[in-house]
């Protein structure tokens, strides 16, 4: 409910930027309207508040909702639970508002015309409609909302309307309309394939970076290119990615981002180019303002017009937000990326409201959804090519705070972060422990592991970015990982211990956080939690 108004949104917004980077002064290619239909609940949702807010900001003159203000709601009229003057908020929004007889086609084609001629801004039309029209039981009622009329039903409204009770009846003068509309768009698109093709003779060079929007394919040397981006060392995920970011922009004309709000904290901003603003569309950075779940619809549509690859950002914790926009991404598989930085209770003195704690377990329950942990900068570069390459949805979880680039993770791409899972340092002999470990905790894993060698245990150390990558990789590889006698099993993650039995079974230990965090220094924290050297040592010795 309400999601779709702003995937619309998007589609709007992807518009004006293609028709921006295209169109030239005596020679548009693209000129299109979305037309988006929302029903009372789709507009009583929070989430088309903050979309249609945004579309007004940026005044989006290619955007047109259309309200079917049937008054019904599924539990019943529409007044038991609102009696706001919705034309008066998006009046407020920004929006030109009109009226029409949803029912009355003459009434429609007056303002669908209107609209052809002297849109300015986005529209609002309130199309008045009577729910179940005909039915002499059930219309205008929530009986007609969520259930069929009933054959009986059925037939009375056919009656009412004075159609015959033929089972699925379309009028001649309904057949006629239609074939004559399919001819004649028929020629509109020949006229405009060969507009299209002037247009290409005249514009070689947008007309190569037109192919290459609409392709959005990924380079095949893009691993080598990512390799040679220089990296300080320690760094947190964040600073990391936005230089993976820097070196994108300028290879992958198609990708666009933005934040809600946190693109300084988030580090999402591509900093050679300027902003998306107001009816100025040429930029590759958008400000979503404080609407993360809108932003997340947004991104989608921006998705959907087929030429744009997006990414939004925001806190971790605050994926809770626009968990449903995920959610609907994943089941659409449709490529879009999010980068969720601030991954853990060791951000510190913002405290518990802004620690993750389940959000990794919970994202990974998600069907077709990768949620990669990179442990550093090498794992980041990683983690980046895994999401370029996946066409459905990612989440890449990164830290706020500064982590050592290992020696361990300079892997090939297929040796690393692309196999979901990989060895980072190898027992010799029967192993007394194998750990299991993501993001930020595998510098610690590594830690513990030398300071039981030094106690002469013998120590296997996993880095486990991405269980989904890892679910996908061939059974002996799978095996080579997991199988065997491997000592204890431990798992160190610094999250709900939920999930983690897959990787150290019943018997394992989970280094974990099954309560919410605190409020205090990243040292103390990790003091509070156990995620020490020390206190891991003491846990597995004595255990």
């Amino acid at each position: 409910m309400g999601q779709g108004v702003g995937n619309a949104v998007g589609q709007a917004l992807g518009l004006k930027i293609l028709e921006k980077k295209f169109n030239k002064t005596n020679q548009e290619i693209l000129s299109a309207k979305v037309f988006c239909l929302a029903g009372d609940g789709c507009l009583m949702e929070g989430v088309s508040n903050e979309v249609s807010s945004f579309a007004g900001h940026l005044c989006l003159d290619n955007f047109i909702l259309i309200h079917d203000a049937n008054h019904i709601t599924l539990d019943g009229p529409l007044d038991q639970s609102s009696s706001e003057d919705v034309a008066a908020r998006y009046r407020a929004y920004g929006f030109e508002t009109l009226e029409m007889d949803g029912n009355d086609l003459d009434s429609i084609d007056r303002v669908m015309c209107h609209i052809r001629e002297n849109q300015k801004r986005p529209i609002y039309i309130a199309c008045h409609t009577i729910i179940g029209k005909g039915s002499p039981h059930k219309a205008g009622s929530s009986k007609v909302h969520g259930s069929p009329l009933g054959e009986e039903e059925v037939k009375a409204t056919k009656e009412a309307l004075g159609l015959p009770e033929e089972e699925f009846y379309i009028p001649q003068p309904v057949k006629t309309f239609f074939e004559g509309k399919l001819a004649k768009q028929m020629q509109m698109e020949e006229e405009w394939k060969k507009h299209f093709t002037s247009w290409e003779s005249a514009n070689p060079k947008e007309k190569e970076a037109f192919q290459v929007m609409q392709e959005r394919k990924i380079p095949a040397n893009l691993e080598e290119t990512l390799h040679k981006i220089e990296v300080a060392s320690p760094i947190s995920g964040r600073s990391a990615s936005q230089e993976v970011l820097q070196t994108l922009g300028n290879i992958l004309p198609f990708l666009y981002g933005g934040s809600a709000d946190l693109s300084g904290s988030d580090c999402t901003m591509m900093k050679q180019f300027p902003l998306i603003a107001p009816k100025d569309f040429k930029g590759r950075n958008i400000k979503f303002g404080i609407r993360e779940f809108g932003m997340g619809t947004i991104a989608s549509g921006l998705f959907q017009t087929g030429m744009i690859l997006p990414y939004v950002g925001t806190f971790f914790t605050f994926s809770d937000y626009m968990r449903n926009a995920i959610r609907l991404a994943a089941l659409s598989k449709y490529h879009v990326i999010y980068q969720l930085t601030h991954d853990s209770v060791f951000l510190g003195e913002d405290g518990p409201t802004h620690q993750p704690i389940e959000h990794l377990a919970a994202m990974r329950a998600m069907p077709n959804l990768h949620v990669i942990r990179p442990c550093d900068a090498n794992e980041v570069k990683g983690a980046w090519l895994a999401a370029l390459n996946y066409e459905g949805p990612t989440l890449l979880v990164l830290t706020r705070q500064n982590l050592p680039t290992l020696s361990e993770t300079a892997v090939s791409y297929k040796e690393g972060v692309g196999r979901g899972a990989h060895i980072l340092k190898k027992e010799s002999g029967k192993p007394d422990f194998c750990f299991f470990a993501t993001g930020s905790e595998v510098s610690l894993a590594l830690d513990v592991a030398h300071a039981l060698e030094k106690r002469d245990k013998k120590v296997r150390v996993v880095s486990v970015p991405c269980w989904e990558l890892f679910d996908k990789q061939d059974e002996a590889y799978k095996a080579s990982i997991l199988e065997g006698d491997l000592g204890k099993r431990v798992s160190i993650e610094a999250g709900v211990s939920f999930g983690w039995s897959k990787f150290i079974g019943d018997h394992g230990i989970s280094i974990s956080i099954d309560e919410f965090g605190r409020s205090a220094p990243l040292g103390d924290i990790a003091n509070e939690f156990g995620f020490t050297v020390d206190a891991i040592l003491d846990r597995l010795l004595s255990a």
